[in-house]
């Protein structure tokens, strides 16, 4: 066919070609019947594809149990107990950061000689920060504030006072150490 031919079929043909989609699954199904008129047996049934509805409807229930969580959940402790006093979470901040330093410092010494202390002091810290959220928690749940925010500030010290002490009971433990190492004659 030359070019003019062509073109002028296409100008005819205008307008009546079949731009329609064919139904879902047309090919899966012009297949089947092929090799069925081939005499050829498909072991493939077609397969009921319910997988992708389930995935998606399971997907929106996850984002709505989420979204759920998000904005209507339940306040955390912590804002809770900054809730009904304010001051605390300022109180908090100071207290947990200078005994994050001196944690810190206790750790940075700790050696074969004062292995136990430091490691029983780190438990005792553990209990005391057990008892400071069990004062939240009563303070949430509506015990006398002015009580148990001293008890709180108590804890706090408590702590501190411990941390001190272990750090002066390492140094004496050091200078020992180094007073028997120079009088230690061969």
């Amino acid at each position: 066919m030359s070019k003019d031919n062509l073109e002028q079929l296409f100008e005819r043909l205008q307008g009546e070609f079949n731009i329609e989609e064919p139904n879902s699954g047309h090919q899966e199904r012009f297949l089947e019947k092929l090799n069925q008129s081939k005499g050829v047996v498909s072991l493939n049934k077609r397969k009921t594809n319910w997988l992708r509805p389930l995935s998606i409807a399971a997907s929106i229930i996850l984002l709505c149990v989420l979204g759920l969580k998000v904005f209507n959940g339940q306040p955390t402790l912590k804002e809770q107990v900054v809730e009904i006093a304010p001051e605390v979470s300022k109180t908090e901040f100071y207290f947990a950061n200078l005994i994050e330093e001196q944690v810190q410092q206790l750790k940075d010494v700790k050696s074969p000689e004062t292995a136990k202390l430091v490691d029983d002091t780190l438990l005792q810290l553990q209990k005391l920060e057990n008892n400071y959220q069990t004062l939240e928690q009563e303070l949430v749940n509506g015990g006398n504030s002015k009580i148990i925010l001293n008890a709180m500030i108590t804890n706090f010290q408590t702590r501190i006072d411990l941390l001190k002490e272990v750090l002066t009971n390492i140094e004496n433990i050091k200078n020992l150490k180094s007073y028997n190492d120079e009088n230690f004659t061969i």
